[in-house]
């Protein structure tokens, strides 16, 4: 802004406020959900259902997966890894296995629904794709059942790793759940951004304001519930201000790469790695994210090369589609690979730090590196065959 390279008058036109709206309001309503205890009811139902404690981690591993697709990653740990400490404290084994196969499955299932991550609502407001176009798009399956395949590859994974873990378990009591409003409002979201898919010439922030308005309707019930403010106050704070300002100061950062033409050149110089074979350009894209995002934080790169995948498709004379898949399946399930490559990892570290487990790199590999290459295989392998 200072030096001229984004004029003034442009920088507020250059922020994604739909982005802004839909991370901040979902982070309000996963505060309430987190407060109602129905988290910890639900692993108390999975822990009753399995048969050992190989079962338990699996379960929770996937039970992780499955909100991650509705849920921010990091929200997701949050909710489910104490859950883990206290079964784990109850069948007293270490609980750093489990917590980190929590982490893994919840970055590796960002990807599958357009709520599911913040590189997934960046797609899809960059290539304007409504929630159902993850599911199936142009006639075809789209990136959903690539993650899902490439999760179901993971459960053999976990099976393998902790094939050792036969100690049988039980749950003593139920958690009781304080109110099933959150819960609901979560379900109530997700069915209006579907609903909100199939509306044609909708306001660009449409998805944002059905956030913020849910958000709204958890502080306005709870304040009446509890006929205290101090809940609002609360969902309020767990805002993560970081990452709001982060993407607001990304997306200017963005448009002044987009001004200079930068962006033009990067995708010049990918586009010539891959020279004018796609099957190249899908593996240098796919793997080389997957390399990038194991060090740096997936969604300033996500950012960066979704102009950069369109101006290559633009050059070949292609659809984005296929590289874009494989931007986001790279970019999101790389980051598993190293225990800095995502935020949700370092969430679940910090939480096994503070309850004495200091983590050690070659403890991270054993669960991260396995599961992630066989997710991104996987799904690179679909996303080539059902899009090239």
């Amino acid at each position: 802004m200072i030096t001229g390279i984004l004029p003034l008058q442009n920088v507020l036109g250059e922020i994604d406020w739909n982005v802004i709206l839909m991370i901040t309001g979902t982070m309000v309503i996963v505060d309430f959900f987190i407060d109602s205890k129905m988290p910890n009811r639900l692993a108390d139902i999975l822990l009753d259902k399995a048969p050992n404690v190989m079962w338990v981690t699996i379960l929770m591993s996937i039970f992780a997966g499955v909100i991650s697709a509705f849920i921010d990653n990091v929200a997701t740990v949050l909710m489910v890894a104490p859950v883990a400490l206290s079964v784990c404290r109850k069948l007293k084994i270490n609980p750093v296995p489990m917590v980190l196969s929590i982490a893994v499955s919840s970055n590796l299932q960002g990807a599958a629904t357009l709520v599911g991550d913040t590189t997934s609502i960046m797609l899809g407001a960059y290539a304007h794709m409504d929630f159902m176009d993850f599911f199936w798009m142009d006639g075809r399956p789209g990136i959903f059942f690539a993650v899902e395949l490439g999760a179901l590859g993971t459960v053999v994974v976990m099976y393998f790793l902790f094939r050792k873990m036969r100690q049988p378990v039980s749950a003593d009591e139920m958690t009781e759940v304080t109110t099933r409003v959150p819960g609901i409002v979560l379900i109530l979201l997700v069915v209006s951004l579907m609903a909100a898919s199939f509306v044609k010439n909708k306001p660009e922030v449409t998805n944002g304001l059905i956030c913020c308005a849910y958000a709204v309707f958890c502080m306005i019930y709870d304040f009446f519930h509890t006929q205290s403010p101090s809940g609002a106050s609360r969902a309020l704070k767990s805002i993560d201000l970081q990452t709001v300002i982060l993407l607001a100061a990304l997306f200017v950062v963005i448009g002044g790469l987009k001004s200079t033409g930068i962006i033009e050149d990067l995708a010049g110089m990918i586009a010539g790695i891959g020279g004018n074979n796609l099957f190249l350009l899908y593996t240098v894209i796919v793997w080389g994210s997957v390399a990038i995002s194991a060090f740096i934080d997936n969604i300033p790169y996500v950012a960066t090369m979704l102009p950069v995948v369109q101006g290559i498709a633009s050059m070949m004379g292609i659809s984005p589609y296929l590289l874009y898949f494989g931007l986001l399946s790279g970019a999101t399930l790389g980051g598993n690979l190293t225990p800095v490559g995502a935020s949700a990892n370092i969430a679940a570290l910090g939480i096994l730090f503070k309850d004495g487990h200091d983590v050690s790199m070659k403890e991270f590999f054993r669960i991260g590196v396995p599961m992630t290459l066989t997710a991104v295989t996987i799904g690179y392998l679909f996303i080539w065959f059902v899009w090239s």
